[in-house]
């Protein structure tokens, strides 16, 4: 009996690509676009939905005022 491989979907262009070991970039194609996924993350294009992290809307605290 053979083996299905399992083809995903590059999430940066889309083409299909095999989910193995061999593929170092999964589940992106190429290193290309595993990059320029990272990068919109740096730029903030994307974001994982939520509630705000805790430090969001706290005043900015003096490290000397703090006591330690």
């Amino acid at each position: 009996m053979s083996e299905k491989k399992l083809e995903v979907k590059c999430p940066s262009c889309g083409t299909m690509v095999a989910w193995s070991e061999d593929n170092p970039w999964r589940p992106f194609c190429c290193e290309r676009c595993k990059l320029l996924d990272l990068g919109a993350w740096a730029a903030e294009e994307h974001a994982i939905p939520g509630d705000p992290t805790l430090t969001e809307g706290l005043p900015d605290q003096d490290p000397e005022q703090s006591g330690n």
